[in-house]
């Protein structure tokens, strides 16, 4: 709650906390462990195509640490079509529809009237379900499996089921 609270400080457009903050949480409530699973990085994403330098992400990501001591990795999704070889994206969402797995594809934030609202391109059944899942504009499985192992996803959530 507290990082959800310093990012929505932050006044980003568009913004959200993803992949593993919502997934793995999910997984680990799946898996019934009493606590959660320590994150290698902590994702904030947004979207503004009026500033989308990298030296503004870093610059984020320093304010960010400076409130919360955490491994913050800040990214505005309106340049990452570049890096990934896709057409511009059009939002948060739009971006987080094409990354590897469907089950990543999951953030959180403050809605306007103080509620968590989810962002969630692919909805939240197969997270839910405890599969890790091909995303079909990534058809490459070759890079799908070996994520999923360099990840170990399947040694840390055994019960996971990966669906290709």
């Amino acid at each position: 709650m507290a990082a959800l609270a310093i990012a929505a400080d932050m006044g980003l457009p568009d913004w959200c906390l993803a992949a593993g903050f919502v997934r793995n949480l999910v997984w680990d409530r799946l898996h019934g462990f009493d606590h959660a699973t320590p994150l290698n990085d902590l994702d904030l994403v947004y979207f503004d195509p009026e500033d989308a330098s990298e030296a503004r992400d870093l610059g984020i990501e320093h304010a960010l640490r400076q409130c919360l001591n955490l491994p913050w990795s800040v990214r505005n999704q309106a340049r990452m079509h570049l890096r990934n070889g896709d057409r511009p994206y059009a939002s948060t969402a739009d971006a987080m529809s094409y990354w590897v797995e469907v089950e990543t594809a999951v953030g959180a934030r403050w809605s306007q009237t103080g509620a968590i609202a989810l962002v969630a391109p692919f909805g939240l059944d197969a997270l839910m379900a405890g599969t890790v899942t091909i995303n079909p504009k990534r058809p490459k499985p070759a890079d799908f499996r070996s994520r999923v192992a360099s990840k170990r996803w399947l040694e840390i959530w055994p019960q996971l089921v990966v669906e290709t």
